[in-house]
């Protein structure tokens, strides 16, 4: 029995994590969306690496994960409303910003949803990181001229080096990986630097700006070693921008050095839905109009019983990995 009769008959799959790197998918009641809900038959949803603490099992966690639980970067078409909602119908392509999207269907608030055109039918398109990758840009304030490094190129980064270059700025592209500086220069970068000794990376971009630095600072990464390298990296008055996601323990900083040169230190995660919903919006309008073409950035995709090999993937970041999807 196919996904759309099993639908009908008042079942989905869902993906639930039962413990530290384990999955299993199995059927659950379809869900009915309450007022100002949707119900969305996702077509698919990108993988996240903030998953990868959860997958890893730690203390803190709880199993078995709700179905779906865990996945927030889903996209499909709506199949039911909830009493209230005006403005969006079924069949209506979508992007939301949800948290069970590991599944055939997942609810979502009317509001946390974002209508997509029908230029981009056909085209997988991951809502929430996408979103991301705008607000961190304009948080970043980058303008034309402009020196910016960006530490990490993985999915993020090289949707941000792709903005930043966008913008005419030069890109210095700093990353771990050979593949993921090849993604860089396609995505625009001027120079890739590979991240591999502390101070000869500081050398190298002392000599490409003229000992000025970099105007610009987009540590992507989240660890303490990259986000050390950013402040040695920003120049004086300039604005460091953390991007990566620092969920593994407290980090230190160095204060002098972030006061001498007069830093501007910006966190650039959001917390509130509606700015990412505002991200997410400009994300589909970057994507219409060509300024931001992250199709060729999904390079795995798995079937929902491949939830577990997609996660492992994003942990190990296997040669020519950056983003993985997986299929409902």
């Amino acid at each position: 029995m196919n996904m759309l009769a099993r639908a009908a008959e008042g079942a989905i799959r869902a993906a639930i994590i039962t413990g530290p790197g384990e999955v299993s998918v199995e059927e659950r009641p379809l869900p009915q969306p309450g007022p100002g809900q949707v119900r969305i038959r996702l077509e698919g949803s990108g993988v996240c690496a903030s998953n990868l603490g959860p997958w890893a099992g730690p203390e803190w966690m709880t199993f078995p994960t709700e179905p779906g639980g865990l996945g927030h970067e889903g996209w499909g078409r709506i199949d039911a409303l909830g009493d209230g909602v005006s403005g969006l119908n079924p069949g209506d392509r979508v992007a939301a910003l949800s948290y069970h999207a590991y599944a055939t269907h997942d609810i979502a608030d009317a509001d946390m949803v974002v209508p997509l055109p029908p230029a981009l039918d056909g085209q997988p398109f991951p809502g929430e990181p996408l979103g991301c990758a705008m607000n961190i840009f304009r948080r970043s304030r980058i303008e034309a001229g402009q020196t910016v490094a960006i530490i990490g190129i993985g999915f993020l980064g090289a949707l941000l080096t792709q903005l930043v270059s966008g913008a005419g700025a030069r890109v210095i592209a700093v990353s771990r990986r050979p593949f993921s500086l090849e993604i860089a220069k396609r995505m625009g970068a001027a120079e890739t630097l590979a991240m591999d000794d502390h101070w000869r990376i500081i050398e190298a971009v002392r000599e490409l700006t003229d000992g000025a630095f970099c105007h610009r600072v987009i540590e992507a990464v989240g660890k303490q070693w990259p986000l050390d390298l950013a402040g040695e990296l920003t120049a004086e008055r300039g604005r460091l921008v953390v991007a990566g996601y620092h969920q593994d323990g407290p980090r230190q900083v160095n204060m002098q050095l972030w006061n001498w040169r007069g830093l501007d230190v910006i966190n650039a995660h959001e917390r509130d839905p509606l700015i990412y919903i505002s991200g997410m919006r400009e994300a589909i309008e970057a994507v219409v109009s060509g300024r931001l073409d992250p199709s060729s950035l999904y390079t795995h995709v798995y079937p929902l019983e491949g939830l577990g090999e997609a996660l492992d993937a994003t942990r190990d970041r296997p040669d020519g990995f950056l983003k993985a999807m997986v299929t409902c």
